[in-house]
């Protein structure tokens, strides 16, 4: 498997001869007029025409631009399936796929996973999300947490999937005026605890920088994952092979 960090919560994910893509942000830096504002500092690692031919895109929400920006939204039209919420379907037209149903992709099996995008009772203010875990005979399992903050939806889904051998955590521990002194995702400890209740003999950070919102951010990452031999903090265009 091989993972290339684009920036934020963008990835590109080769596995299985498929490529997959999370939450498509290409837009340059900027300021977005949503909710109380929110500004991207820095431009993507790969630019949108040199991504290549992708066949499904992972996308956590479609409400926050610092997941699916204006570019983000533009390339949906040309990818054969778009996986995400049923308020996203409402919203955009994409496929649904709810929590713990299961669709298939040639050879990986595709599993929507809870995630809270913020504390417990919130999910009214910061709208409906998703992760996703994939896996399929010979191949690695893999977790994409999505916007989650939430270390409970963590130990459910290793309690029901098991354990993971790749994990893409995003762990920016975002805050924003909506929910005063709240992480709406992970932080780095937590982030590290996650790995921890995953099992996850691989973990690739994502969306902790390039927005102002985050609270912590690349420099946070180490000390948490002292010891796990696994963490693959990328830059910007970097790619890793995992699995």
């Amino acid at each position: 498997m091989r993972i290339r960090y684009v920036s934020g919560p963008t990835a590109i994910l080769e596995l299985a001869g498929l490529r997959l893509l999370t939450d498509p942000t290409f837009d340059e830096p900027g300021h977005y007029a949503v909710g109380s504002g929110l500004t991207k500092t820095a431009g993507p690692g790969v630019a949108l025409d040199e991504i290549g031919p992708i066949d499904a895109v992972l996308l956590s929400h479609d409400q926050h631009p610092d997941n699916l920006d204006t570019s983000g939204r533009k390339l949906l039209d040309s990818v054969p399936l778009v996986l995400s919420t049923q308020s996203a379907a409402d919203r955009i037209g994409v496929t649904v796929l709810p929590n713990w149903a299961e669709t298939q992709l040639g050879p990986l099996t595709i599993i929507g996973v809870p995630a809270v995008h913020g504390p417990p009772g919130t999910e009214h203010l910061v709208g409906e999300v998703t992760g996703f875990v994939l896996r399929g005979d010979g191949l690695p399992t893999v977790y994409v947490s999505g916007d989650n903050a939430s270390l409970d939806v963590v130990r459910e889904i290793a309690g029901r999937i098991g354990r993971v051998d790749v994990a893409l955590l995003f762990a920016g521990g975002a805050r924003t005026p909506l929910i005063p002194g709240a992480d709406l995702t992970l932080n780095s400890r937590d982030a590290a605890e996650a790995a921890r209740i995953l099992g996850a003999g691989h973990v690739v950070p994502l969306h902790f920088e390039h927005w102002t919102h985050f609270t912590q951010g690349r420099e946070t990452l180490a000390e948490p994952f002292a010891g796990h031999g696994g963490v693959h903090v990328l830059t910007p265009g970097e790619h890793v092979d995992v699995g």
